[in-house]
């Protein structure tokens, strides 16, 4: 079996390339990035190539299945550049599969696709997809899910699966994960228990986290498995609240309104100290607890990891400062002393 990664470099790709790599049905891996990595993975081949203007059904011809994770973070103040990688990359990414003929595409969706909905009750995924309108990845997600169901239609012959997971975390990415949402200005060494004494007990902060190398054997699963079609919710136990993360983090917890955060939040984001804008915590708070029964009953996929060991695995990789020697996960990639990020304008360009 040949499959085809897109981004796969990153957080997520690393961790699927992993898994393929010890699937016995795959014996051919083709790695699709901007940028060839220095590392190297068993049995893959790299191309280099950019979805918004690359060839990309010569690379796909011959593939049993694509796995499209390539999306941009930053430069989150260049709204215009996001969206022709994320909307109009992958509306490309999708034309090409289906003129390649491939036998199935795997779609990097997220939890951020979804519309408002409850935190004290899990939904399924019939659960409207219509995004949150104050963030432009929830409205990205959103809208390529609409591209993709017209994909479905004009190609029926593909098997279209779609992973809706919630946030990803594993060591390895936690300078990629520290440069797209915290920023340059984080003292790494001071990420750990002792110093972390409070955390915001605000209404409706309850997410749900997921290992990368789980969410890895996840869309290895759904690249190789002839059953898996539609879409998925992908996430671990336990929903992260604010109990869970003062036990997590040995921690207090100190009630703060959800406006006080998200006005602090907005001027960070002005004064270009971060490179988050608010419209991530207002997804955050609004976003649906989701329910991940039919990955687990339809494809067996069941994480290795609880959501609280993948938070510990990216805290204990801020403090280390973890990376791995690829171009989006490495810790050079931000310059020395992160001087590259400042020079981006923390946010306005992609380091």
């Amino acid at each position: 079996m040949r499959v085809v990664v897109l981004g796969a470099t990153g957080n997520v790709g690393t961790s699927v390339l992993r898994a393929l790599a010890g699937d016995p049905n795959v014996d051919a891996i083709v790695g699709v990035a901007r940028r060839r990595p220095a590392m190297t993975f068993p049995g893959v081949d790299w191309v280099q190539a950019d979805i918004r203007s690359d060839d990309l059904v010569s690379i796909f011809r011959g593939a049993d299945a694509v796995v499209h994770l390539a999306w941009l973070i930053q430069p989150s103040r260049d709204e215009a550049e996001l969206r022709s990688v994320n909307v109009g990359g992958s509306a490309r990414v999708f034309r090409a599969a289906g003129e390649a003929g491939v036998g199935a595409l795997v779609y990097a969706s997220s939890v951020g696709a979804y519309s408002p909905g409850p935190k004290d009750r899990a939904v399924d995924e019939s659960w409207p997809t219509g995004g949150i309108e104050t963030s432009f990845y929830s409205r990205h997600k959103a809208e390529v899910e609409r591209v993709l169901d017209g994909f479905e239609r004009d190609f029926p012959d593909v098997r279209t699966v779609r992973h809706r997971p919630g946030l990803i975390f594993k060591a390895e990415a936690a300078e990629e994960i520290r440069r797209y949402f915290i920023g340059p200005f984080l003292p790494s060494p001071l990420v750990r228990r002792p110093l972390i004494p409070i955390v915001p007990d605000i209404e409706r902060l309850r997410f749900q986290a997921v290992h990368s190398l789980d969410v890895g054997e996840a869309y290895a699963l759904a690249a190789v498995n002839e059953n898996a079609r539609g879409a998925y919710n992908v996430a671990a136990d336990p929903v992260l609240d604010p109990d869970a993360l003062a036990e997590i983090l040995g921690a207090r917890k100190l009630p703060v309104p959800a406006a006080a955060v998200r006005a602090a939040a907005a001027v960070a984001w002005r004064a270009r100290l971060t490179p988050t804008p608010e419209g991530w915590l207002d997804m955050a708070l609004a976003v649906p607890i989701m329910d991940t029964t039919r990955i687990r009953t339809e494809l067996g996929w069941e994480p290795r990891r609880s959501s609280a060991t993948a938070l510990r695995d990216l805290l204990n990789g801020l403090r280390d400062r973890s990376d791995a020697d690829t171009p989006p996960l490495a810790r050079g990639t931000g310059g020395p002393l992160r001087v590259r990020e400042l020079l981006t304008g923390v946010g306005a360009r992609n380091p």
